[in-house]
């Protein structure tokens, strides 16, 4: 007798609020207990959508027909009470975006102790936070980090924590929606062992939503592929890498395998545009008050960037990638050190002069949407920056929004349009549209491609290279990812506790690493099959 599956679609239709067509379009899948299957496809193709749908987690007014049975059960006919309970104990669900999911007024503890409590954990002898505790070590977290709050974490470090709320209970199904876009290959690796090891553990499947083709055939057994909605193709991950037959697959393949492939540029002769001479950027730990502690999360940084040129930084979670890019946009404390912009030390400036300054120095984020207003429109976004500063009117900074989109490749027409109404792609090219429409000199990329898929990664890829060129921008580009950071920029550097370790060409830093760090990101890195 064949066990039910603990996760039934057929033909599974989901339209969203406002919207003539449909997001899903007579989806049908299937998952057993043990069973790990990969999704993949496009942004847009309605991945995350069905997580969204398992887990009764649709917009209000969204319409949705066919079958879906969770463990025998239709979360779209359970109240209330019933669903909550379905969630966190039949399913465990990781989201893409840990920062807009996790509340920025409760500290991590908090956080794991309100899941455990609410699914009935009992608090006797301090029990519940022991729990808690062994939740972050799992997951790599040190207990001292406790009583953080989830801005004081890396992107990475935030990833972790929600995967941790995901395992608190063993569900028998695992949903994890690109978990591990936020980690460096070392930790993802390690945070998709936890996840396959619980799913043998305790029998439980597996849905692996990503767009990283080499990392789903690392994992998972089965690959789905989507389109528009559809599935279009499902097999043995290995099979569909190797032999992909359908047109979609063989371009996310042969974007993948471009990537894999990579050589490092050559670096432009030009000026020095960024200088970082001995930079610190210490945070200070919750402590006892005769016990002063800090996290050194960047710790005597020193480099050099010329126009035209691109430097990548990469490094495990929490080595300071990012911390460094908030530091020199002004965001987070800088307890020494210099910074040169153009020969000018940014940390001696004040009031109007510094304020002209940084217009010269901007940065595009990890996750566009969480980052532009929701309440503006793509032309109003890109036009903000200009009445900030005082650069423009309200038509001149239209008019100038407008150039700046068809310069990043944005149909006009879609000036009126919200973020949310945007492909993940789209969203990107809006975030970059709006830092370059200041005319800057050096560009912060913080993980500004790992959200997107390989063909529209490519693209974004393409795009930066061809603008970096016409205007002669230096970019800072941190990235997890060695690959794009092989292939796309002139120097690496390796971050390790706040400090360079490792500096090179970066297929060099590939093919012969040298620091430990460095060794182990490299062995980490998944790879995909050979054809």
């Amino acid at each position: 007798m064949v066990d039910a599956p603990i996760l039934l679609l057929r033909q599974l239709v989901v339209a969203y609020p406002g919207t003539s067509g449909c997001t899903l379009c007579g989806l049908d899948l299937t998952l057993h207990r043990g069973e790990r299957l990969a999704l993949v496809g496009p942004s847009g193709c309605g991945k995350s959508t069905v997580a969204r749908a398992v887990l009764g987690l649709l917009p209000p007014g969204s319409r949705s027909s066919g079958t879906l049975e969770l463990q025998g059960q239709d979360p779209r006919g359970l109240r209330r009470a019933a669903l909550n309970r379905l969630r966190g104990e039949a399913v465990g669900l990781v989201f893409q975006d840990p920062m807009t999911r996790l509340n920025p007024l409760l500290s991590i503890g908090e956080h794991i102790n309100d899941s455990l409590a609410a699914h009935g954990a009992s608090p006797a002898g301090g029990r519940r936070r022991r729990r808690a505790e062994a939740l972050l070590q799992r997951v790599g977290i040190s207990p001292e980090r406790y009583g953080s709050y989830p801005h004081e974490f890396s992107g990475g470090m935030r990833q972790r924590v929600a995967i941790a709320l995901a395992m608190a209970w063993q569900p028998p199904l695992v949903i994890a929606d690109e978990p591990t876009t936020s980690l460096d290959v070392a930790v993802a690796a390690q945070v998709m062992a936890e996840l396959t090891a619980l799913c043998e553990e305790a029998g439980s499947a597996l849905l692996l939503i990503t767009h990283d083709l080499a990392m789903a055939a690392c994992w998972c057994q089965q690959m789905a592929v989507m389109q528009q909605g559809r599935l279009i193709e499902l097999g043995p991950a290995a099979e569909v890498l190797k032999q992909p037959r359908e047109p979609l697959t063989q371009r996310l393949v042969a974007a993948a395998r471009q990537r894999e492939g990579g050589s490092t540029p050559e670096a432009p002769a030009a000026p020095v545009v960024l200088e970082l001479q001995q930079l610190r950027c210490w945070h200070r730990l919750p402590s006892a008050l005769w016990r002063q502690r800090w996290l050194r999360s960047v710790d005597g940084i020193s480099l050099r960037l010329h126009a035209g040129e691109t430097v990548g930084v990469v490094g495990p979670s929490g080595c300071g990638k990012s911390t460094l890019c908030r530091a020199l946009m002004g965001l987070n404390a800088v307890r020494g050190g210099e910074v040169l912009l153009q020969g000018r030390d940014l940390r001696r400036l004040s009031g109007r002069e510094l304020r002209q300054a940084r217009q010269r120095l901007q940065m595009v984020f990890q996750d566009p949407l969480a980052c532009l207003n929701p309440a503006m429109t793509v032309l109003q976004a890109i036009a903000d920056p200009l009445l900030i500063h005082g650069l423009a009117d309200g038509p001149k900074a239209s008019q100038l929004a407008l150039a700046q989109m068809q310069a990043v490749g944005l149909d006009p027409d879609l000036g009126s349009r919200l973020p949310r109404q945007l492909s993940g792609g789209q969203q990107q090219r809006v975030a970059i549209a709006r830092a370059l429409v200041l005319r800057p000199a050096v560009l912060l990329c913080d993980e500004s491609v790992s959200m997107l898929d390989a063909e529209v990664q490519a693209e974004v890829l393409r795009l930066l290279r061809q603008l970096q060129t016409q205007l002669g921008l230096g970019i800072l580009f941190v990235t997890h990812d060695l690959g794009v950071a092989s292939g796309f920029c002139h120097r690496v550097i390796v971050l390790d506790q706040g400090k360079i370790v490792e500096e090179g060409p970066g297929d060099g830093l590939l093919e012969r690493p040298q620091a430990s760090i460095t060794r182990q990101l490299v062995a980490a890195c998944p790879r995909l099959p050979q054809q």
